[in-house]
Formats: structure tokens, sequence, C-alpha cells
């Protein structure tokens, strides 16, 4: 079997007990709706453009909040990783902020920043800087020490050694990195959505289980679902680019 076609297994495998729990009788139909009415719903939400602006919603938030993340994350443990007495000045407030879940935030977010777009993308920067700057740092600490040797050899410049040296050597921790920051970052935005928003696909999810429209619900969840692998994928289709120019030295 075609390795593509066994990625299809599972999901298949899946939708045919779905299938056969949702028309089997037993299962209430507001526990479990079928296929078809989650289809119907999906086409309702689609054709009046209720469901393109909850995705857009919340592609902007999680967007927005992954760049920064990216851009400070990765930043911030470069830097760090070269500069030892910073690095130990600053670990005990940011482990307490890492370990302190970002969507218990969300009152005191509300409060200092109101209730428009700054808490979700906060929420969306604090929950996806971590895993990015957490595994840059680490990456660029464990590069070879034996490179800062081959760098006095060829006269280079800080700039040049880590531009041509140290970047492309931690490049594969820094990409990891960031593809795990972005997974955290579209599912605390979802649940930052979930707790306080008036759109988004979180809050899509929120308002149909309060109205007990759970076919409107499974198409929320199902969306998230397929957005969050086609980006992911994107991604990484992009970072895969970003990293073979870099290796080539921007070629």
């Amino acid at each position: 079997m075609p390795r593509r076609l066994l990625y299809l297994v599972l999901p298949a495998l899946l939708f045919a007990l779905w299938e056969g729990a949702s028309h089997s009788g037993r299962i209430p139909a507001i526990l479990l709706p079928t296929p078809e009415s989650v289809f119907a719903a999906f086409c309702a939400l689609a054709s009046d453009g209720t469901l393109a602006a909850h995705i857009a919603s919340s592609a902007r938030r999680a967007f927005t909040g992954f760049v920064l993340s990216a851009l400070l994350g990765v930043g911030l443990g470069v830097f760090l990783a070269g500069h030892e007495n910073a690095r130990h000045a600053g670990s005990l407030l940011l482990e307490a902020l890492r370990v302190t879940p970002p969507l218990s935030l969300v009152p005191l977010l509300i409060l200092w920043l109101g209730i428009d777009e700054a808490p979700k993308i906060a929420i969306v920067f604090l929950a996806s800087f971590f895993p990015v700057y957490m595994n840059a740092l680490s990456a660029v600490r464990s590069v070879d020490p034996g490179l800062k040797e081959v760098a006095q050899l060829l006269h280079f410049s800080p700039f040049e050694r880590f531009r041509c040296l140290t970047l492309p050597a931690s490049l594969p921790g820094i990409l990891t990195g960031l593809r795990l920051g972005f997974g955290y970052s579209w599912r605390a935005l979802v649940g930052a959505e979930l707790i306080a928003s008036s759109s988004g696909l979180g809050f899509l999810i929120s308002e149909s289980a309060e109205l007990s429209k759970t076919d409107a619900v499974f198409v929320g969840i199902i969306t998230i679902a397929v957005l969050g692998v086609a980006a992911d994928a994107a991604l990484q289709a992009l970072l895969s680019l970003a990293s073979a120019r870099i290796r080539s030295g921007g070629r």
C-alpha cells in the first residue's frame, strides 16, 4: 500500500466507527450527531460566511502571536546562550513563567489589556514562546565548541561566526522549537477563545455547545484539526526552504 494511503487508514476507520455508532440509535444525536448532520451544519456555516469569519479571526490571532514569539524566542535564546551571567539572572523568572498555564492569566490579561484582540494574542505568545526559546537556547548551547576555533582560524567576526557556523549547526533545534511553538499557539488560542471572545473557532464551539448545536461543535473541532494539520505542513515546508537557503549561504 502506498505510504500516502496509509495516512488515511485510521481516519477512515474512525469515520466508519462514527457512522455506525451515530446510526445505531443507542447514542442520542445531541451527544453524537451523524456525519450527515455535521456536513449539513458545515454547509450552512460556510454558505453564510460565518465559518470563514471565525477562521479569519483565529488565524489572525494565531499568526500574530506566533510571529512575535518566534522573533523574541529565537532572539532571546540565541542571546542568552552566549551570555551566561544574563542567563542565570533571568532563569528563575523565566522558569516561573514557563510553568504557569497561560490560560490561568486570562482574567488578569483582560483587566490589563481589555477585551479586544490583545489578551488573545498575549495568550498565544505566552503559550508558544517557551518551546521556541528553550529549543533555541539548547540548540545554540550544544553547538560544537570546536567551531569557535574554526572561526578564529578564518578570522570571522562575531556576526560571521554566527551566520556561517553557529546558525547552520543549531538550525535543526531551532526549527523544531518553531514547529512545537506553532502547535502550542494554535491550541492555546482556541482555549482563550472558549473563555473570552466574541469571534473565532473557539467561540463558535462554545456558543454552539450552549445552544446544544452539537453538529456545529463538531464542525468547529474538525475545522481546527484540518487547519492545524494544513498550517503545520505549510510551516514545515517554509522552514525547510529557509533552512536550505541558510545552509547554502543565502544563494
